[in-house]
């Protein structure tokens, strides 16, 4: 019997490792756009929450939006609330305020910075001068690459050569 997507019932929610603590969340739900519903109705909106730790989900493991877990919503839900999220610069608030908890907490030595190199811009075309790159010379001494040898090899080769690309080459690919 085939399984649809109404017979797949999402796994029984477990809080863990993949939540944000209620600690955690209090400090990002304020920053948080509220969402506009529709006056023509719709499907009831999915918890903020939920939306937040399948963005954490995505961004930890790498996955793909619509390889999400149920548990998480949808993942184009999550994505568009990523996406606006992003554009109302949400992440670089939260960032700015996590660095401050910590420079409260512990204390962070701002005399000391680190640049990345994804932070600094590449040269545009033409904006820096490079010297010309001298042409290989030619050279007749002997080096690890040339050898004297001739240009065979000593032992007998196991290939049975070019495979036909006919259609009977492609079968006698699959029979062996």
């Amino acid at each position: 019997m085939a399984r649809n997507s109404k017979s797949r019932k999402p796994l029984p929610r477990k809080p863990g490792w993949r939540d944000v603590s209620d600690e955690f969340w209090a400090k990002v739900e304020p920053l948080l756009p509220k969402d506009v519903r529709s006056p023509k109705g719709g499907r009831p909106p999915t918890p903020h929450r939920t939306i937040f730790n399948g963005i954490l989900y995505v961004l930890r493991t790498g996955c793909q939006w619509k390889m999400l877990p149920r548990e998480y919503g949808s993942g184009s839900t999550a994505h568009e609330h990523f996406q606006k999220w992003t554009g109302a610069r949400v992440f670089s608030k939260l960032w700015r305020l996590c660095l401050l908890e910590y420079d409260r907490l512990k204390g962070i030595d701002w005399k000391w910075q680190s640049l990345d190199s994804v932070t600094v811009s590449a040269p545009v075309k033409g904006g820096m001068k490079r010297a010309k790159t001298r042409p290989i010379e030619v050279s007749s001494e002997q080096n690890a690459t040339s050898s004297s040898m001739a240009k065979g090899s000593p032992w007998e080769s196991n290939s049975r050569g070019p495979m036909p690309t006919t259609r009977l080459g492609f079968e006698r690919l699959w029979i062996r």
